[in-house]
C-alpha cells in the first residue's frame, strides 16, 4: 500500500493438503464466512484466509484508492511468495473475485485453479450508486444485524472499513468510462481451470454483467444459482450447492 511498508498480514489456517487460498469481500471475511466450506474442504486443502491491508487484524490503511484492486492482487502475491504456497487454488468473493482474477492474468504459473464467486466485470454500478451513497456517508445504515458481525471483525474501525469501500466504488465510477472493466479487455486470456459461481438476485450485478463475464470466460464452468444473492456460498439457501460445486470441481 502506498507510504505503508511494511504490511503485516493476519491470516486464518485450518486443514491439511493442497494450500487454498480464499479471498474475502470488501467487507471483510466475518460478514460472509466461510464455515461450510472449511467443513467440507479441511480434510483436503490447507485452507488460509488473509485479511487484506486495511481489514480486520492486518495493517490500517486511511483509504482505498480505486486501483485498490491491483495494489490487493500485488499484496497478494507477496504473500503466496512468503508462505510458500505451491500453485494455490484461489477462491475468490466479490472484491476478492476481480483479485484472483488479476492474479491470475499476472502470474499464471503461481496459482491453480480459480473459484470466482460474485465476481466483477465493470467498475461502473449504476444500479448500486444509490447502495454506495448511502453506506459512505452513513455506515450504520447496514443494519442491526450486520454491524456487531463488522464490530467482530474490524473493531472500532468497522465503520471506516464500510466507508471508505464504499466510497472508492464511487471514484471509480466517476474515473472509469461505462464501457470498461477491471481487465482491459483480458479476461478471455485467463486460461486457469474456472469455476465461476454467481447469484441470480445479486443485487451488486448490473443488467447484462453476468452474460458479459460468461461470455468471456468460455472455459469456465459457469454455475448461477436461481435463489442466490450476492454470497451464495453463505447464504442458507445455496450454501450447500455452492459446496458441493466446489467439491466436484476441485476433485
Amino acid at each position: 500500500m502506498v507510504g505503508v511498508s511494511p504490511v503485516r498480514i493476519r491470516y486464518r489456517e485450518c486443514g491439511r493438503g493442497a494450500p487454498l487460498l480464499f479471498l474475502h469481500g470488501g467487507w471483510g471475511y466475518e460478514v460472509y464466512p466461510f464455515d461450510r466450506q472449511i467443513a467440507a474442504l479441511a480434510p483436503f486443502h490447507r485452507i488460509i484466509i488473509p485479511d487484506r491491508s486495511g481489514y480486520g487484524g492486518s495493517t490500517p490503511i486511511e483509504r482505498l484508492e480505486p486501483d485498490f484492486h491491483d495494489a490487493a492482487a500485488r499484496e497478494t502475491l507477496s504473500l503466496i511468495d512468503g508462505l510458500g504456497l505451491e500453485r494455490p487454488v484461489v477462491w475468490g468473493h466479490s472484491d476478492g473475485a476481480v483479485i484472483a482474477s488479476l492474479i491470475g492474468l499476472r502470474a499464471p504459473d503461481l496459482v491453480g485453479p480459480l473459484i470466482l464467486e460474485a465476481t466483477h466485470l465493470y467498475p461502473y454500478k449504476p444500479h448500486s450508486r444509490g447502495f454506495f451513497e448511502t453506506t459512505s456517508r452513513d455506515p450504520d445504515s447496514v443494519g442491526d444485524r450486520i454491524a456487531p458481525i463488522l464490530e467482530q471483525d474490524h473493531g472500532d474501525d468497522w465503520r471506516r472499513v464500510v466507508a471508505r469501500h464504499s466510497a472508492a466504488w464511487l471514484r471509480l465510477a466517476e474515473e472509469e468510462r461505462p464501457d470498461a472493466d477491471f481487465y482491459r479487455g483480458h479476461l478471455p486470456e485467463l486460461h486457469a481451470p474456472t469455476l465461476l459461481v454467481h447469484g441470480a438476485r445479486d443485487p451488486r450485478t448490473e443488467p447484462g454483467e453476468l452474460d458479459a463475464l460468461c461470455a468471456a470466460l468460455r472455459h469456465a464452468d459457469c454455475q448461477v444459482l436461481a435463489d442466490g444473492g450476492h454470497s451464495p456460498h453463505s447464504e442458507r439457501t445455496t450454501a450447500e450447492a455452492v459446496t458441493q460445486m466446489a467439491l466436484r470441481f476441485l476433485a
